[in-house]
């Protein structure tokens, strides 16, 4: 079978099993036994497959039309400007949480050497992506997953950033150390009930460690709060994603910590998903 035979193939699989991106799924999953990129796969389409090649691709596609992630399938993910490593011990990269780096860069410019927390790092990429865009800032992140910071550890290698970027195995409640100019996190922040109502790609196979915030959604983002409260330095800033119904209850819990709140920003689909605020 030649290639766009064989990601037709694929692509009605996919769609059999309610996949969406069906065509790009297969094209993508197909680059990746192929060790090409996907405009490779796109303008060759007449190039005949070995059987090798074949079966390496058909084993992916099963596993797709179960429901697992293609970025678990390849372990990458594009996030900002940069590939990350992934595993399932980290949440995939959202484009929704590249908010958080757009308003960080807005605020900061080249000149200012800061040093920035990462509360929940889980693969490293919202902090490695602001280490890379900012040459002066250095950083540490901090997960209560082991397995997640081996991930950090080595997407921070990967993008060569080691001498300025340390990762801690802790829960916020019991890190004491430092205080920083900038605060980031997104923690987790899915009501426990509605965890089951999520997509099955998401439900079957990311951490849940990193999903649930508990009954009410918001029992992480307050000990991030309350603890956050404390690491940054007065006018410091703290940048942290939300749900996009919390904006109410946790613009509260920020006020009642005594931070000022800056700014709300939507993400793509134009829902709240980021609030700015600076400790007075």
């Amino acid at each position: 079978m030649n290639i766009q035979e064989t990601i037709n193939k694929a692509a009605n699989v996919l769609k059999k099993n309610n996949i969406v991106t069906a065509y790009l799924d297969s094209e993508l999953l197909l680059s990746e036994v192929l060790k090409k990129d996907r405009s490779y796969v796109i303008l060759n389409s007449k190039e005949i497959l070995d059987k090798k090649c074949l079966y390496d691709f058909n084993n992916l596609i099963y596993r797709r039309s179960k429901g697992e992630p293609c970025a678990y399938l390849v372990n990458y993910k594009e996030f900002w400007k940069y590939k990350y490593f992934v595993n399932k011990d980290v949440l995939i990269p959202r484009p929704d949480t590249e908010v958080l780096i757009e308003e960080t860069l807005k605020i900061y410019d080249e000149k200012k050497g800061l040093k920035v927390l990462d509360i929940g790092t889980g693969s490293g990429c919202l902090l490695i992506s602001v280490l890379k865009e900012r040459k002066n800032f250095s950083g540490i992140g901090i997960d209560i997953s082991k397995k997640a910071l081996k991930v950090a550890n080595f997407n921070a290698k990967l993008q060569q950033l080691n001498n300025r970027v340390k990762f801690y195995n802790s829960d916020i409640d019991k890190f004491f150390i430092g205080k920083y100019d900038l605060i980031l996190s997104n923690p987790p922040y899915i009501k426990n009930f509605d965890l089951k109502y999520l997509d099955r790609d998401i439900v079957n196979y990311e951490p849940k460690i990193a999903l649930d915030g508990g009954s009410d959604g918001l029992s992480e983002i307050t000990k991030v709060i309350n603890k956050a409260s404390s690491l940054v330095k007065k006018n410091g800033k703290f940048i942290l994603e939300i749900g996009c119904y919390q904006k109410n209850e946790i613009v509260k819990k920020l006020k009642d910590k005594n931070f000022y709140i800056n700014k709300i920003v939507k993400d793509y689909a134009k829902k709240d998903r980021c609030i700015i605020s600076t400790k007075i």
